[in-house]
C-alpha cells in the first residue's frame, strides 16, 4: 500500500524540508500545496492518507482553513506545524480535530514518528471502513449503525455466528441493541425463512412464563380451555429470542436446558414429549457469571447457552458512533412524521456527544423523535432537546469553549515557551492526577486513549 501525504506550506524551502524527509520512507509519496485553495482542490479531487500544514494561512482564518479541510476529508488526520508559541491557538486548533502539532524546529525523529502514527490511524479507519462495506455485501447490517471499532467487531461475530445452529449468549446494558443482534444473526442464518419468536422474562409474570415458554393442554389449570402451543414450539425451524433469562426461575431454567441439550418439552399438564427444532439465542443486562456463584443462575444452564458470547459496549464507550446513529434516526423520524431532512446544530452535535446515555441506543433514539415532533424549521437546536441532556451536557461545552479566552492561566515569559515542553508537562499531571491510569489521565486532556499513548510515546513517557 502506498500512502499519499499532502503538505501544505507557503514556504517552499519548507516544502522541499517536509517532502524530503517523508520521501525517504518507503511506502510514501507526497503532493505538495502553497496555499488553501490548491489545498481543498487537491482534496476534492483525491484521496490522501495524511495533511501536513502550518498555520500561516492568509486567505482563511486558521480555524476556517482546518473546518473546511474537515468538511471534505473527515477522517483524515492532520499534523499541524507551528513556530508560533500561542498556546491558545493550539487549544483552539486540537479542539478542531487535529492529530498532533509540531513547533518548529523539530526533531527528525519526533518528526517521522508523528507522521507514522498519522498513518497508521489512517490506515485502521480505512481498514474499518472496508471492512464494514464487506460485511453489508455478505450480509442485511444496515440497521445495526455505527463506525467504531466494537460495532465492527459485533458485526464479524454476528458474520461468524449465523449459519452455525450454535446457542448464542448477548450481553450488554439495556438499549444497547440486543434484540437487534439477534434479529441480525436470524436473517443472515439458514433459519432465515422460519419465526424469529421474541420472549421477555421480564415483562411476563413468572406464574405465566412456563406456560407461555412450553404451551399447554386443555384442563391444565383453570382457563385452559383447549391446548395450545408456547413460544419455543412456535419458533420451530426458525430462532426463538429469549430475553432477559437472568430473571426466569430457577426451576425454568431446568426446563430450558432440556430444551438446548434434548431438543424437546413437554406441555404443561401434558405427558407427550415434542420434538423441537429450534435455535435459541438468550440476552441479559446482568452479569450470569455473578447470579452463579450467588446460587441464583444455574451454572449447567449457563455454559450451555455460553458457547458464543457477544458482548455489546453501551453507548459512552463509543461516542464516535453517537452522531452517525442521531442522523440515521433523524432520516428515519422525519420520514416518518413526512417532514423534509432535519439536520444537526453544531451545539446540539456537542450535547448529544456529552451526554452520559445511560439507556443507551434506545435513549438516543426518543431523544431524537421528541426534537424531530418539537422541531418546526429544519435545524434541531437546544430548545428541542430534554432539559436533562442540555442541564448535564452543557457545562462541559461550556468549559472546553472558555479555555481559549483564559490566557492569564498561561504565564508566558518574555523569552516565550515551548508548546512541546507544556505539552510534556500537561501529560505529567494528567498521569500524576489520575495515579497512572492512562484512560482517566487521557480523559482530563481530552484525548482517545490512542492519541494520549503517542503522547506519551512522543515525549519518552511510556513505561
Amino acid at each position: 500500500m502506498t500512502y499519499r501525504v499532502l503538505i501544505t506550506d507557503d514556504e517552499e524551502r519548507m516544502q522541499r524540508v517536509l517532502t524530503k524527509l517523508i520521501d525517504g520512507v518507503d511506502g510514501i509519496s507526497t503532493v505538495t500545496a502553497s496555499n488553501c485553495e490548491k489545498t481543498i482542490e487537491y482534496l476534492e479531487k483525491e484521496h490522501f492518507h495524511l495533511l501536513i500544514t502550518d498555520l500561516k494561512v492568509p486567505e482563511l482564518g486558521r480555524l476556517e482553513f482546518l473546518r473546511t479541510v474537515k468538511s471534505k476529508a473527515q477522517d483524515l488526520p492532520i499534523i499541524v506545524l507551528t513556530a508560533y508559541g500561542d498556546v491558545s491557538s493550539i487549544i483552539d486548533i486540537m479542539k478542531e480535530g487535529v492529530f498532533d502539532f509540531l513547533t518548529a524546529p523539530f526533531e527528525k525523529e519526533i518528526f517521522k514518528l508523528a507522521v507514522n502514527r498519522a498513518l497508521k490511524m489512517s490506515s485502521l479507519t480505512i481498514e474499518n471502513k472496508n471492512l464494514r462495506k464487506a460485511l453489508e455485501l455478505q450480509y442485511d447490517f444496515r440497521n445495526i449503525i455505527g463506525n467504531s471499532q466494537q460495532v465492527i467487531d459485533v458485526l464479524k461475530l454476528v458474520g461468524q455466528v449465523s449459519n452455525t445452529n450454535s446457542t448464542v449468549l448477548i450481553t450488554g446494558e439495556s438499549g444497547t441493541g440486543k434484540e437487534l443482534v439477534a434479529r441480525a444473526i436470524h436473517y443472515n442464518s439458514n433459519r432465515a425463512g422460519g419465526p424469529f419468536i421474541v420472549l421477555n422474562c421480564a415483562a411476563i409474570p413468572e406464574n405465566l412464563l412456563e406456560s407461555e415458554l412450553f404451551g399447554f393442554e386443555r384442563g391444565a389449570f383453570t382457563n385452559a380451555e383447549k391446548t395450545k402451543k408456547g413460544r419455543i414450539e412456535l419458533a420451530a425451524g426458525g430462532t426463538f429470542f429469549l430475553d432477559e433469562i437472568s430473571e426466569m426461575s430457577y426451576s425454568l431454567q431446568a426446563k430450558v436446558l432440556r430444551v438446548i441439550e434434548e431438543k424437546e418439552l413437554e406441555h404443561l399438564g401434558g405427558t407427550e414429549t415434542i420434538k423441537v427444532d429450534v435455535r435459541i439465542i438468550c440476552a441479559t443486562n446482568k452479569n450470569l457469571e455473578d447470579l452463579v456463584k450467588q446460587g441464583k443462575f444455574r451454572d449447567d444452564l449457563y455454559y450451555r447457552i455460553s458457547v458464543f458470547p457477544i458482548v455489546l459496549s453501551p453507548l459512552r464507550e463509543r461516542k464516535e458512533d453517537i452522531i452517525p446513529l442521531t442522523k440515521h434516526f433523524l432520516k428515519k423520524f422525519s420520514v416518518r412524521m413526512g417532514k423534509p431532512l432535519i439536520s444537526l446544530g453544531k451545539e446540539v452535535e456537542k450535547l448529544l456527544v456529552m451526554h452520559k446515555w445511560e439507556g443507551n441506543v434506545r435513549e438516543l433514539q426518543n431523544v431524537i423523535e421528541r426534537a424531530v415532533i418539537l422541531c418546526k424549521g429544519d435545524v434541531i437546536t437546544a430548545e428541542h432537546l430534554p432539559v436533562s441532556v442540555v442541564k448535564e451536557s452543557k457545562p462541559v461545552v461550556r468549559d472546553i469553549e472558555r479555555i481559549p479566552d483564559k490566557p492569564v492561566q498561561f504565564d508566558i515569559p518574555p523569552d516565550g515557551v515551548s508548546l512541546d515542553a507544556l505539552e510534556k508537562q500537561l501529560v505529567t499531571q494528567a498521569l500524576e492526577k489520575s495515579k497512572n491510569n492512562k484512560t482517566k489521565a487521557a480523559k482530563l486532556l481530552g484525548l482517545t486513549r490512542g492519541t494520549f499513548r503517542y503522547r506519551l510515546q512522543k515525549h519518552g513517557l511510556e513505561n
